[in-house]
Protein backbone atom coordinates (compact mmCIF):
# COMPACT_ATOMS: atom_id res chain seq x y z
CA UNK A 1 0.00 0.00 0.00
CA UNK A 2 1.14 3.70 -0.95
CA UNK A 3 0.67 5.50 2.11
CA UNK A 4 -1.16 9.29 1.01
CA UNK A 5 -1.84 11.13 4.03
CA UNK A 6 -1.48 14.47 5.23
CA UNK A 7 -1.62 16.05 8.79
CA UNK A 8 -3.71 18.82 10.38
CA UNK A 9 -3.29 19.82 14.14
CA UNK A 10 -6.16 18.48 16.55
CA UNK A 11 -9.12 20.56 17.69
CA UNK A 12 -11.59 20.24 19.99
CA UNK A 13 -14.07 17.91 17.89
CA UNK A 14 -11.50 15.69 17.63
CA UNK A 15 -12.11 14.10 21.07
CA UNK A 16 -14.26 11.06 20.15
CA UNK A 17 -11.35 10.81 17.51
CA UNK A 18 -8.43 10.07 19.90
CA UNK A 19 -10.61 7.96 22.33
CA UNK A 20 -10.94 5.59 19.41
CA UNK A 21 -6.86 6.60 18.59
CA UNK A 22 -6.38 5.42 22.66
CA UNK A 23 -8.79 1.95 22.48
CA UNK A 24 -6.29 1.30 18.84
CA UNK A 25 -3.49 1.78 21.17
CA UNK A 26 -4.16 -0.18 24.09
CA UNK A 27 -5.74 -2.86 22.08
CA UNK A 28 -2.19 -2.91 19.90
CA UNK A 29 -1.83 -7.07 20.73
CA UNK A 30 -5.14 -8.66 19.11
CA UNK A 31 -5.15 -11.61 21.67
CA UNK A 32 -5.65 -9.51 24.37
CA UNK A 33 -7.81 -6.77 23.12
CA UNK A 34 -10.59 -5.23 25.45
CA UNK A 35 -14.01 -3.90 24.37
CA UNK A 36 -13.96 -0.17 23.87
CA UNK A 37 -15.84 0.14 26.91
CA UNK A 38 -13.08 -1.42 29.12
CA UNK A 39 -10.44 0.58 27.86
CA UNK A 40 -12.11 4.02 28.12
CA UNK A 41 -13.53 3.60 31.68
CA UNK A 42 -10.33 2.33 32.98
CA UNK A 43 -8.94 5.31 35.31
CA UNK A 44 -5.36 5.52 33.75
CA UNK A 45 -6.59 5.48 29.67
CA UNK A 46 -9.33 8.17 30.48
CA UNK A 47 -7.09 10.62 31.56
CA UNK A 48 -5.82 10.70 27.78
CA UNK A 49 -9.41 12.04 26.70
CA UNK A 50 -11.06 13.27 29.70
CA UNK A 51 -12.11 16.80 28.39
CA UNK A 52 -10.20 17.58 25.38
CA UNK A 53 -8.84 20.08 24.66
CA UNK A 54 -7.85 21.37 27.73
CA UNK A 55 -5.34 24.13 28.04
CA UNK A 56 -1.82 22.91 27.21
CA UNK A 57 -3.57 19.84 24.82
CA UNK A 58 -2.10 19.60 21.62
CA UNK A 59 -2.44 17.23 18.86
CA UNK A 60 -1.80 15.91 15.28
CA UNK A 61 -4.37 14.05 13.23
CA UNK A 62 -3.51 12.00 10.05
CA UNK A 63 -6.02 12.14 7.30
CA UNK A 64 -5.91 9.67 4.57
CA UNK A 65 -6.89 11.39 1.04
CA UNK A 66 -10.51 10.89 1.37
CA UNK A 67 -10.44 13.27 4.67
CA UNK A 68 -10.53 10.15 6.87
CA UNK A 69 -8.36 10.64 10.06
CA UNK A 70 -6.50 7.49 10.21
CA UNK A 71 -3.99 8.13 13.02
CA UNK A 72 -3.37 10.70 16.08
CA UNK A 73 -0.58 11.54 18.33
CA UNK A 74 -1.12 14.51 21.16
CA UNK A 75 -0.06 15.37 24.36
CA UNK A 76 -1.31 16.39 27.82
CA UNK A 77 0.75 17.76 31.22
CA UNK A 78 -0.33 15.85 34.25
CA UNK A 79 0.11 16.33 37.48
CA UNK A 80 1.51 13.93 39.85
CA UNK A 81 -1.75 13.42 42.19
CA UNK A 82 -3.68 12.95 38.65
CA UNK A 83 -0.62 10.85 36.17
CA UNK A 84 -1.29 8.86 33.62
CA UNK A 85 0.88 5.50 32.79
CA UNK A 86 3.89 7.62 31.57
CA UNK A 87 4.24 10.39 34.18
CA UNK A 88 7.82 11.56 34.50
CA UNK A 89 7.61 14.43 35.99
CA UNK A 90 5.49 17.74 36.95
CA UNK A 91 5.88 19.85 33.53
CA UNK A 92 6.63 16.89 30.82
CA UNK A 93 3.95 16.53 28.26
CA UNK A 94 2.80 12.87 27.81
CA UNK A 95 2.45 11.59 24.42
CA UNK A 96 -0.27 9.36 23.26
CA UNK A 97 -0.32 8.03 19.60
CA UNK A 98 -2.83 5.60 18.49
CA UNK A 99 -3.03 4.62 14.35
CA UNK A 100 -5.92 2.68 12.95
CA UNK A 101 -4.29 -0.99 12.30
CA UNK A 102 -4.53 -0.80 8.31
CA UNK A 103 -2.47 2.34 8.34
CA UNK A 104 0.37 1.22 10.68
CA UNK A 105 3.85 0.50 9.47
CA UNK A 106 3.77 2.85 6.72
CA UNK A 107 4.99 6.22 8.30
CA UNK A 108 1.88 7.79 9.72
CA UNK A 109 3.14 7.02 13.26
CA UNK A 110 6.64 8.27 12.44
CA UNK A 111 5.32 11.47 10.97
CA UNK A 112 2.35 12.09 13.41
CA UNK A 113 5.47 11.69 16.33
CA UNK A 114 7.98 13.87 14.63
CA UNK A 115 5.30 16.60 14.56
CA UNK A 116 4.45 16.36 17.69
CA UNK A 117 8.00 16.84 19.19
CA UNK A 118 8.48 19.52 17.17
CA UNK A 119 5.53 21.30 18.54
CA UNK A 120 6.54 20.68 22.10
CA UNK A 121 10.40 21.74 21.21
CA UNK A 122 8.74 24.99 20.31
CA UNK A 123 6.75 25.48 23.21
CA UNK A 124 9.80 25.02 25.00
CA UNK A 125 9.76 21.66 27.02
CA UNK A 126 13.04 20.15 27.40
CA UNK A 127 11.46 16.56 27.85
CA UNK A 128 8.57 14.45 26.16
CA UNK A 129 7.34 11.33 27.85
CA UNK A 130 5.26 7.96 26.67
CA UNK A 131 4.48 4.75 28.10
CA UNK A 132 4.02 1.49 26.68
CA UNK A 133 3.68 -2.20 27.03
CA UNK A 134 6.64 -4.65 26.77
CA UNK A 135 6.65 -6.50 23.65
CA UNK A 136 4.44 -3.73 21.67
CA UNK A 137 6.35 -3.29 18.09
CA UNK A 138 6.02 0.75 18.66
CA UNK A 139 8.75 0.38 20.99
CA UNK A 140 11.29 0.65 17.94
CA UNK A 141 9.72 3.11 16.62
CA UNK A 142 10.12 4.88 20.09
CA UNK A 143 13.75 4.20 20.24
CA UNK A 144 14.23 4.95 16.78
CA UNK A 145 12.75 8.45 17.53
CA UNK A 146 15.12 9.00 20.50
CA UNK A 147 12.95 7.54 23.57
CA UNK A 148 15.01 6.20 25.82
CA UNK A 149 13.43 3.55 29.05
CA UNK A 150 13.23 5.76 32.37
CA UNK A 151 11.41 3.43 34.43
CA UNK A 152 9.97 -0.19 34.10
CA UNK A 153 6.61 -0.84 35.40
CA UNK A 154 5.62 -4.26 34.04
CA UNK A 155 4.46 -4.85 31.81
CA UNK A 156 4.78 -1.06 30.78
CA UNK A 157 7.73 0.87 29.96
CA UNK A 158 8.01 4.85 30.40
CA UNK A 159 10.16 5.98 28.04
CA UNK A 160 11.62 9.68 27.09
CA UNK A 161 13.09 12.05 24.93
CA UNK A 162 15.04 14.93 25.65
CA UNK A 163 14.17 17.67 23.02
CA UNK A 164 16.57 20.96 21.93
Amino acid sequence: MVASFTLRPAVPADGPFLAEMVVEAANWHAARARPKFAVLTDPAHVHYVSGWMRPGDVGIVAENSDGEAVGAAWYRIFSKDDAAHGFVATGVPELIIGVRPMWRGVGVGRALMRELVRSATAAGYVRIALSVEQGNFAEGLYRSEGFRVAEVHPPRLTMVRRLT
